[in-house]
């Protein structure tokens, strides 16, 4: 079984997750809970062993780099990172719900990579600027921060639901009473945003130091660096404004799913809408 087999099964069990906390959402039954959790965390031990297997099947090939260097790649390690988040607050909070909206996000991330034709999925050698030892810590770092503001957007979903309901006048012995409290999800958003913002800050800077090895400079404005610095400046703008002006609840929601799309461009749309020094990781 090589590599591709592997990633392709986390595909399906993360499907498989995806449906289990939906109907655990919709028809609140708690028995069905730890099952879900052990699907997920199955499907994650299967994808770690999927990127652990490519890693070898490259050094086999003669080639020898870490599989984080073409947008399939990345596109795995980011469902990755969202489920080994959503794990880490599952077990730090104890609260099993979230996982109904970052779940999805991760199965979304793999049915892309697995049948999307517009990636190539194959192992190639790298390219002169990505030869680096910097090449790991820049990649992880900013991933790590995508998947928190992917789980803090989820987060967000999850605290509008919440409040439409109770603006409804709907009971709260009914449809989202099993939902985590209004103030804990607002806590947690701003968690994850201050988490995903001190990742993302060390991506930029690694990034920009691998910059000055591979071309001479830290800062090109490159599209993808660009886009890079919108993005932070987007959350460093909507912390202030929760420290300063105390925004939160619908407010802050809001603009954590406004946040992602920003983040979305950044990692993917910069790649293939516009060319640049990062053009490189849009393909194979």
């Amino acid at each position: 079984m090589d590599s591709s087999q592997l990633l392709g099964i986390t595909t399906f069990t993360y499907l498989f997750s995806t449906l289990l906390y939906v109907f655990l959402l919709v028809f609140k039954t708690p028995r069905l809970g730890p099952i879900t959790t052990f699907f997920t965390v199955v499907a994650f031990l299967i994808q770690t062993a999927g990127i652990a297997l490519r890693w070898v099947e490259s050094y086999q090939m003669g080639i020898g780099h870490a599989p984080l260097t073409n947008m399939y790649e990345s596109v795995v390690f980011f469902a990755w990172t969202i489920i080994a988040l959503y794990l880490a607050i599952e077990w730090i909070f104890n609260t099993r719900m979230i996982g109904a909206f970052a779940v999805p996000l991760a199965f979304l991330a793999m049915a892309y990579a697995s049948f999307a034709g517009n990636i190539g999925k194959s192992i190639s050698p790298l390219v002169p600027a990505l030869q680096s030892n910097w090449l790991i810590a820049h990649v992880i770092t900013c991933f790590v921060g995508y998947a928190a503001f992917a789980v803090a957007a989820g987060l967000g979903i999850m605290y509008l639901l919440k409040n439409q309901s109770q603006a409804a006048g709907e009971s709260l012995t009914a449809k989202t009473d099993h939902l985590p409290s209004l103030s804990f999800i607002d806590d947690l958003i701003h968690k994850t945003m201050i988490f995903g913002f001190i990742w993302l800050s060390a991506g930029i800077i690694t990034g920009a130091i691998w910059a000055n090895s591979a071309w001479g400079t830290y800062w090109s404005w490159d599209p993808k660096e660009t886009w890079s610095l919108i993005t932070w400046f987007f959350y460093a703008i909507t912390l202030h404004a929760r420290y300063t002006r105390g925004w939160a609840g619908k407010r802050i929601a809001l603009l954590a799913i406004l946040g992602i799309v920003s983040v979305l461009f950044t990692y993917y749309g910069v790649n293939f809408l516009l060319s640049g020094l990062h053009s490189y990781g849009s393909g194979s």
